[in-house]
This record gives C-alpha cells, structure tokens and sequence, in this order.
C-alpha cells in the first residue's frame, strides 16, 4: 500500500476562519476531526497570545493592585470579535476585577475601567476553579506547569482546555490534556475529554531541530499535540505528531505559507506460514 500524502492548502488562518476542511487524497485518515480540532488550536494560539501579552502589560501596573489577584484571569471575545483580558480574584464565590484589558485586531492593548457583567465573571471564574480541581486530582503533585483557557458555548455552558505551559527552563512539554465541558453555573463537569499519556515529555527550545512527538498509542492527532506544533512551530525545523496510523507535520512554503501535511502510515501485512 503506498503512503497516501494530505495536503491542506490552506493557510491555518484561513481555514480558522473559513471553516473549510483540507483538501485529501487518502482514503482513511479522519479529515474532519482533524479540521475540528485544528480550529480549535488556533483559537487557542491567540488567546495564548492575548493572554501572554497583557500579562506582560499588567506586570508594569501598581504592585498593591497586582497583589490583590488571584489565579482565576481570562479572556474572552466579545459580540464584535474584539478580545478582553480580566484579572481579578475569585473569592467568596464573587469574581472581584482588578485589571481589564483590550486586545485589538493590530495587537494594540488599551487598559478600560468598562464594567462586565458580574454574573459572566462569576461563572466564567467558577468554571476555572472547577476545571482546575479536577486536573490538579488528576496529575502528579510535580507535574509540569499548565496554561489554563475558556470559552462560553451558545447554551452557555462553557469548555476549559488545560495545556502544558511553556516551562520556565525553556522546555515544551506534551503528553497531557485536560479538556472539559462544564454546566453554565460553573460548578460541574458534564464532559472530560482529557488524554494523559504514562508520563509527561518534553524538548528544550534550543538548539533548533527536528522532533518527533510519540502518540503512537492513539490513532488519531490529539487537540494537544496539533496545538503543540502551532505554538512551537517557530522554535524547531519540524514537528511530526506520530500516531499509529499516520504522521502529521505542518510545512512552511515561502509562497503559500503554512500548511499541514498528513501520511497514512503502510499498513503492514502479515503473511501466515503454509
């Protein structure tokens, strides 16, 4: 059986905001759990990044303001597409804000004093809290750092994906995901979805090269091993996800960008003695 190339000649961007699948030309490989899932990882790179870059703005504010905060920030779109970052402390079962910022589409950060609705602090918070309980039982004491996003669904209820963070020694880590849906009052999982590996793995940023991420164990790319590569992509030559039926990587053309390339793995044949 040959090796059955998948190309999507789409820019990330693109088939974000699109929604159209990768072109295929295999039979088997699952094109549009793959698309769902690249989707959502890009989301997840730009809320990275509006979190990462407010963080560093709320850094340089008054340190008795700092001081009053608590682990439950986020951030959320609004109705226009616009992105916010709120940091405050969830205490007393009331989300108490301290810092609440604007994040436009040129990257531009404006600090407001606009009110939010206490009631979408509240729940957003309190699902935070919920999601990091239930992760915090889950993994060893020593485990690695996460990162921590949300999201509201239309029926208000809300997803909370759990991802290793970028390790403070300059090491990226896989082999983990805590991803839950949880009940719009904030207080109960309704969903886990999370895929944890025996243990967690992880490649110093430097010196630049190729890797290879082991999920030989599941069939499918994982949400946390396509996130992996989008968010690591600028730091290594190459980064293959490695499932036991195909290998996933994401090329970069000069003229065309970023694209992924997915192969179905030969499938080996036995031959039984005569």
């Amino acid at each position: 059986m040959k090796y059955f190339i998948l190309l999507s000649l789409l820019f990330i961007s693109a088939l974000t905001s699109s929604g159209q699948t990768p072109k295929t030309s295999g039979p088997n490989f699952d094109t549009a759990d793959f698309s769902k899932k690249s989707e959502i990882a890009q989301w997840l790179v730009e809320y990275d990044e509006v979190a990462w870059k407010t963080s560093d703005v709320l850094m340089t504010e008054d340190k008795t303001e700092i001081a009053k905060l608590g682990a439950e920030w986020f951030c959320f779109q609004d109705g226009k597409k616009l992105w916010h970052a709120v940091y405050g402390k969830f205490a007393n079962d009331k989300y108490d804000l301290v810092f609440h910022y604007l994040f436009d589409s040129a990257g531009k950060i404006t600090k407001t004093t606009d009110t939010v609705d206490q009631k979408f602090l509240n729940t957003h918070a309190r699902a935070l809290t919920t999601a990091k309980s239930t992760l915090t039982a889950k993994i060893p004491a020593n485990s690695p750092r996460f990162n921590q996003y949300i999201r509201q669904n239309s029926d208000k209820t809300f997803n909370v994906w759990m991802l290793p963070a970028f390790q403070p020694d300059g090491t990226a880590v896989f082999g983990g995901e805590g991803i839950y849906q949880i009940d719009g009052a904030g207080s109960k999982i309704i969903a886990d979805t999370s895929y944890f590996q025996k243990n967690f793995r992880g490649f110093k940023t430097n010196p630049p090269r190729e890797i290879w991420l082991d999920y030989r164990e599941v069939e499918k790319p994982t949400l946390g091993s396509i996130f992996f590569v989008l968010y690591y992509k600028a730091y290594f030559t190459n980064i293959f996800i490695d499932n036991s039926k195909s290998t996933s990587s994401i090329i970069k053309d000069d003229k065309v960008g970023y694209f992924w390339v997915n192969v179905e793995k030969e499938e080996k044949k036995t031959v039984k003695p005569n």
